[in-house]
Parts: C-alpha cells; structure tokens; sequence
C-alpha cells in the first residue's frame, strides 16, 4: 500500500465563495507541495472548513481553480477528484464491523474482492487495529474510531488527505496520543495531508507549513515558528499564542527610537522606522523585579493586578500607570517566591524581541 500512494500537491487559485450574499472565501491563493502535512488554521467562521470541503468536492462549486496534481478539478464531484476526507464525526456506519466500514469504499468502486481484503488487512495493520476487524465502531473507544476513519480514507489510495479537525472529539490526552500517530502514519506513507483546526497547539505540533485565515481570507503563510515569530499583522500576532499589541506611533530622537501608545506608555526600541504602528510583545520576553530591587532602564513601573498559575508558568497581569496592562509569563519552579496582587514591580522589556507592524 505505501508504494501504491502518490503524493500530489494542490493549488489553489483565486477561490471564492458565497452563501448567498455572505462571502466566505475571498480570491484565496495557495500552493501545497506533495508530501506536505499543511494545516488551515483560524477561529470558527474564518472559511477553513470551507476552504477544505471546497478541496474535497462538498458543497457549492466556488469561482477559482482548484488543481491536484496540475489537474483542475473544481466543478468534478468528490468520488473524482482522487481525494479522501475524514470528517469530524468520523462518519462510520455503525451497523457495520470494522472491517466492512474500510472495504466499502473500495467496493463502491468495484475492486475485486480479494484484492479488497488485502487492502483492508494493510490499512488496519498501520493503523494498529489488525484484531478489532470484526468490531462494531460502537465497541470501539474514540481512538479507535478516529483509527478506523482513517483506515477506511487511506485504503482507497487517494492522492490528497484531508482532515477536518478530526481530534476534537477526543479528551486531552487522547488528542496528543493521535496527533502523533496520525503525523508517523503521514510521514510513512508520504501523503499529502491537509489537516483542519482551530487549534493553536495542533498545528504548530502536526504541520511543516501552514495557512492562519480569517474571514475567507489567508492571512499568512508560513512554518508554525516563523508566523509565531514574524506575524504579518495584528490579527496573526493575536491568535497565535498570547501577545502584548500595543498602537500609537514609533518616535525617532536623534539615533534613539521609542514606541509611545495612543495612552502615553513609552517603551524604547532596539529598531524599526518612525511612523504610525503596532507593537507586539510576547509575555515571555520580559522580567518582573522585585520592589526595592534596582530596575532596568527600560523598564516600566506596574501593579500586579491577576496571578494564574498555569503549571510550568506563572502568568501577571500588570496594571501600567497609564491604564494599560501587560501580561507577563514568569518560569515556575518548586519553592519559588512569587508575586501577590497589589505588588508593585518593574516591568523590563527584551527591546530585540519586540515586532513592530507598521499601519
């Protein structure tokens, strides 16, 4: 079976849609190379899901082009397009065992039965389920069903997987255990995998590239690290982890740059150009001091107002005189001392990490 499956990438060119006058997906442009694990991630309402079943074939024809493997296929339906989806509920047909829910696509196409009984043997042994064949889905945990959802997708050979946020079903744990076996099989079988969440930490643990939307629109594209680090604007340096975003303007005084919010915080620059922008600091990248301990020159004076404890860190909320706040993430380690709300403290700012975006 692995050497049977042949990675395709997908190109996407000026896709749109609309459900009556409401556009959810706007001239999407984007390109998928084979073999890729590639994710679509943004909040609900953004188009991912969208963007995806448009890939798969369900739903309205949009405007655009869709092509695997240099093949246009918008406008073709699903069973055509050499693609296999995995779909949130997973989809199993409970009357059936194990076994008949894999071979039935294959028997939808007529494949000759001992050739689908080989088939189907080969997708269970790499998914882990060789002795749960004759199961009902019912007897099976949720694992177990996710396994044989993709069983049933990878036995049919399709040039592209999708996956529509097919974890969120499963408890914690769980989602981490199959996020991991899901990327190993991807990985062994060479597959080009795109793989749907909202989810922050699935896509940054699962996919090699991927695409942040909002609104019908991609936003950016880029490794998980790369957007985290270099987000192209707010609404990205927002909804990937925790950010500081701070507006006004950035002021140049002789070879010194300073930021100054629209509410007067002023915090120095170590670069940038001089203009209307935003700022982005991550909560990691600064210090607290203790009161009565000397301060950094740039750091801020603030009052602790909220103290989560989030197991490896502490996270502050920190009050500035100005009526702004900041939140500030603090390593965790046994025994330590930590700050109470009320405290006052210096806030002191790695400059070298802030992003500046301009307006």
């Amino acid at each position: 079976m692995e050497k049977a499956i042949q990675a395709a990438g997908v190109t996407i060119e000026n896709l749109s849609l609309a459900f009556g006058t409401t556009e959810v997906l706007k001239g999407v442009n984007l390109e998928v190379e084979p073999g890729e694990f590639f994710a679509f991630l943004g909040p609900s309402g953004s188009g991912k899901s969208t963007l995806l079943r448009s890939i798969a074939g369900f739903g309205p024809t949009p405007k655009g082009r869709i092509l695997i493997a240099g093949e246009d296929v918008a406008g073709l339906p699903p069973w055509s397009r050499d693609v296999g989806m995995v779909f949130q509920s997973y989809a199993l047909w409970p009357h059936m065992s194990v076994a008949q829910n894999v071979a039935f696509g294959l028997e939808e196409r007529r494949v000759a039965r001992p050739e689908i009984n080989e088939r189907v043997a080969d997708a269970l042994a790499l998914v882990g389920l060789s002795d749960f064949a004759e199961r009902r889905p019912s007897q099976l945990s949720g694992g177990q069903q996710q396994r044989v959802a993709l069983a049933r997708t990878i036995v049919v050979r399709p040039k592209v997987l999708l996956l529509d946020e097919p974890l969120s079903n499963l408890d914690a744990n769980l989602r981490t255990q199959m996020r991991r076996e899901i990327l190993a099989l991807q990985r062994k079988l060479k597959l080009t995998t795109i793989f749907v969440t909202h989810d922050q930490e699935e896509a940054n643990t699962m996919s090699k590239r991927m695409a942040v939307l909002d609104e019908g629109i991609i936003q950016q594209v880029g490794a998980p690290m790369e957007l985290y680090d270099n987000p192209a604007n707010t609404f990205v340096a927002g909804f990937l982890g925790t950010a500081n975003i701070f507006e006004g303007k950035i002021e140049k005084k002789g070879k010194a740059l300073a930021f100054r919010s629209r509410k007067g915080t002023r915090i120095p620059l170590g670069g940038g150009k001089a203009g209307v922008a935003h700022i982005v600091i991550r909560p990691q990248d600064m210090t607290l001091t203790a009161p009565g301990k000397k301060k950094g020159a740039k750091a801020l004076d603030g009052v602790v107002t909220e103290m989560e404890f989030l197991g490896e860190t502490i996270r502050y909320e920190i009050a500035l005189s100005t009526g702004e706040s900041l939140l500030v993430d603090v390593s965790h380690h046994q025994n330590q001392k930590h700050f109470m709300a009320g405290d006052k403290v210096g806030v002191d700012i790695d400059t070298k990490r802030i992003v500046t975006i301009a307006k």
